[in-house]
């Protein structure tokens, strides 16, 4: 799993569940109001199923969920982990 291919991924469901909003990927779509503290159980599911990874509690930190960036690191940091 690429860097580039997971950002895809995400910016993919993220337009899909914010009206095709474009978001930067430093951007907290959470204080700009785009998604609710709901979606972060939205959001954990996807990665773990996108990525075929199971998060622990160690994974559950906001700042994993916040951003795309943040996406994108616990996504390929787990990915090369388990490779």
């Amino acid at each position: 799993m690429t860097t580039e291919n997971a950002r895809e991924r995400i910016h993919t469901f993220l337009r899909e569940h914010t009206g095709g909003q474009p978001l930067a990927d430093t951007d907290d779509f959470f204080a700009l109001g785009y998604v609710n503290s709901l979606f972060a159980m939205q959001l954990a599911a996807f990665v773990e199923k996108e990525f075929a990874l199971t998060l622990g509690p160690d994974d559950m930190d906001f700042d994993n969920f916040r951003t795309v960036n943040g996406l994108v690191r616990l996504a390929t940091s787990r990915t090369s982990a388990q490779s």
